[in-house]
């Protein structure tokens, strides 16, 4: 999976073939064809496979007795070790996910294949709002400030034009989530 998520972020989704993939993973095209039937199905199956990672690193830091705070804190932390660790993964769904939207149009429409980190967002959000660390606002506006500032360093870490590695802006990156979330008397 990790090969055509580097290829994929790499080439783009109509450059990269089925032979390419297969060929990176030493395998025959015949033999990938057993595994998916499509490269469709295959990015498919990729953005599902890249957002589970996150969601399971977001689903252990929610189940922490800590505050709202320190799992933004946390997973902030988290979520820039694995764009500097594995980047094709967060390139993948900024490049290929996003961009090319008619390929996931079909069975993956609005936030199915990305479900489980979603769910997580939410249990996450709405945790911080029951404790009135985080306010009372809606889903969307929320998420996107998330999503928005973490996937915006992981767009500046791609185009190497941070001065530091990425994870070094980890904790004003999380201050700034916080104060956009946090609630106020």
């Amino acid at each position: 999976m990790e090969k055509s998520l580097l290829l994929f972020s790499k080439n783009g989704f109509y450059n990269t073939t089925i032979p390419d993939i297969a060929k990176a993973m030493s395998m025959s095209v015949g033999n990938m064809y057993n595994y998916f039937k499509s490269k469709e199905e295959l990015a498919k199956f990729a953005i599902k496979y890249s957002t589970n990672i996150l969601a399971r690193d977001l689903r252990e830091i929610n189940q922490l007795q800590i505050s709202s705070k320190d799992k933004v804190f946390l997973f902030t932390k988290k979520y820039l070790e694995n764009v500097q660790k594995s980047p094709e993964v967060i390139e993948y769904f900024l490049r290929v996910y996003l961009s090319n939207r008619e390929v996931f149009n079909k069975d993956c429409e609005g936030f199915l294949c990305v479900s489980e980190f979603v769910t997580e967002v939410m249990i996450l959000l709405d945790e911080g709002a029951a404790s009135k660390e985080f306010r009372q606002q809606d889903f969307f506006p929320a998420f996107a400030m998330i999503m928005g500032a973490l996937g915006g360093f992981a767009f500046l870490s791609g185009e190497k034009v941070l001065d530091k590695e990425i994870v070094s802006y980890s904790d004003a990156v999380a201050q700034n989530i916080y104060r956009a979330l946090k609630y106020d008397e």
